[in-house]
Formats: structure tokens, sequence, C-alpha cells
């Protein structure tokens, strides 16, 4: 039997009545099941965290010691319990450690997606399709004009140009793909990465994740050297550069408003598109699918009556 609270939405975040544990908490709190380390999922000063253990070191790296009292890590597939809920966690393909949670109470099963994407990436683990009976799922882009490009074809937009291009890339996750990307499709470029970017690239080879060659930043290089060089920067950076001169701007993102602007647009997302979510309903095949993270009134049109979507958010 499907439980309409197993998780509510509070103040605090996702939190399951059942096991007295939060998802992704947006404060810190008793339990904490943290699906992937990206600030606005994972946050420090929890009491127990639960999540794999690359998560835990992005999230050391970033919170030291207020990261967490007790982080209890778990292996893909490896079952544990918090109170009466059974857990387990999956590859979502999103970043590097990035996982589904499965919670299983009563015998009926709800799974939780985090931010995922299906598409293949040598840069994290690949999204691992799971049966559930709730699909709790990220809506970022769900609507049905929304088709992430090919990454190969839009990094190969780079190739365009000779000129230098700053490039505005999220430190965790969307940089060691760039990176990646870069090194397989556009071989005439010099990466260099802004000094902030560097350790989590560090932990993804840690890991035994290789993304390729790269070179810490260097400004007599990008002066002397007008052609060929790509510097890779956090959007903190590449905002507040942007009178950059000698340089083409591009930023990698699924979002069209970070588009605007920029000398080449990049559309490189790590979420779901509308066809995603849907391939993944049918792989998935639950009986309710419950909407997060975004809009989900177009998938509630979509499948009418024959799938009961619920928009959590």
């Amino acid at each position: 039997m499907i439980l309409d609270d197993f998780i509510t939405i509070t103040p605090t975040g996702l939190y399951c009545v059942y096991g007295d544990f939060y998802l992704d908490p947006q404060q810190p709190v008793q339990e904490a099941v943290v699906s992937h380390a990206h600030g606005d999922h994972a946050i420090g000063g929890s009491a127990n965290v639960y999540c794999t253990k690359p998560t835990a070191t992005f999230m050391k790296h970033r919170y030291r010691k207020f990261a967490a009292v007790d982080f209890h890590l778990k292996e893909y597939h490896q079952t544990f319990k918090i109170k009466e809920v059974i857990i387990s966690f999956y590859p979502a393909g999103h970043i590097l450690g990035s996982a589904q949670v499965m919670m299983e109470y009563q015998g009926t099963k709800y799974l939780y997606t985090g931010d995922y994407k299906i598409e293949p990436d040598p840069t994290c683990e690949p999204f691992e399709f799971v049966k559930a009976d709730v699909l709790i799922t990220e809506s970022t882009f769900a609507k049905p004009e929304t088709k992430h490009p090919d990454p190969a074809e839009e990094i190969k937009k780079l190739n365009a140009t000779t000129a230098n291009i700053m490039l505005g890339s999220y430190a965790l996750g969307k940089s060691q793909r760039i990176i990646q990307l870069i090194n397989e499709h556009c071989p005439t470029r010099n990466i260099m990465v802004h000094f902030s970017i560097m350790p989590f690239i560090k932990i993804y080879e840690d890991y035994g994740i290789n993304v390729g060659a790269y070179k810490m930043y260097d400004r007599k290089v990008m002066k002397n050297n007008l052609e060929n060089q790509v510097y890779i920067v956090p959007p903190m950076v590449f905002h507040s550069y942007h009178k950059a001169i000698n340089v083409v701007r591009a930023f990698a993102s699924g979002w069209e408003n970070l588009q605007q602007q920029n000398g080449i647009s990049l559309y490189i997302s790590d979420h779901a598109d509308w066809d995603a979510i849907l391939e993944t309903i049918e792989k998935v095949e639950p009986s309710q699918v419950w909407t997060l993270h975004g809009d989900g009134r177009q998938l509630k049109e979509y499948f009418g009556g024959k799938l009961e979507v619920k928009i959590l958010n």
C-alpha cells in the first residue's frame, strides 16, 4: 500500500516520518540521507549523514570539520535501515557518487532519484534503472519542448573558433565532465582551470576517474597565447568578468537564460530532460510518480488519468 504521507515537504526539506530522517535537508538535522554533494542538496552540520563515499569526500572538502558529526558510508546496492525503513543507493548518473535513494517500508518501494541524467558520462557512475512502486523524480526540465542536445556535438562548437574561450562551469561535476569532453572532441585546445575547481578534479582522480589533460590557470599563458586556450571558471568568476577582453564567452548549462550574451551557447546539462524522465518512468514502472524540483504540471497533464502524478513542491 502506498502511503501518501511517506515523504512530505517541510521547511527543513523532504521528511520521511516513518524513518524519522530527511532526504537532502536544507538545514542541519539528526538523520540526513544525502543523494549527492551539490550545495543545494548537501549542507554541513547534520549529526548522522548517510551517503556514498565520494559524496562524503566532497562534503568534507567543502565544509571541513562542519561537514557532519558522523558519516555512514554506503556502497551502491548495500541495504541499511533507519528505524523501520530499508534503504539502498543506486547510481544516479548526475555527478561522481550521486545516488538514487530506494526506501522500502511495509513492502512498498519508494525511489527518490535526486538529480539525475541517464545519458553516458565517463566521469561518473552510469544511471541504473530500478523498479519501484513510487518514483519521486526531479522535474527540473520536465517540459516537452526541452530536449538536451548531444554533449559531444555541443562541445564541438568550441572548434568553430580558434579564439581563447572563457568557459563558465560548476566546480563539482560539470567541470570534470567538460574537461573530459574537450580532451576527447577538441584536441587542439589547451585547458586551464581556475584554482577553486582544482581540488574537485583531484578528488575525481583519487577515485580513479581520468578526465584527461588540464593545467592550473596561468595568466601569462593566456596573455601570450591569444588562440586555443580554454579557461574553465566557476559561475561567480564567470559573471564577475563579464567584460573580459580577447575571449569568447560560453557557459555550460541546460538553462537558456545562462546562454544569453555569450559568444557560444553550450547546452550541456546534468539533469534529465523530458524524454529521459518519460524513459525513466517507463523502466521503473511505478504506480505513482511524485515530482520535485521544478514543475510537474506538464507530466501530470501528459499522463492524464493513466498514471497518478502528484506534485510535491
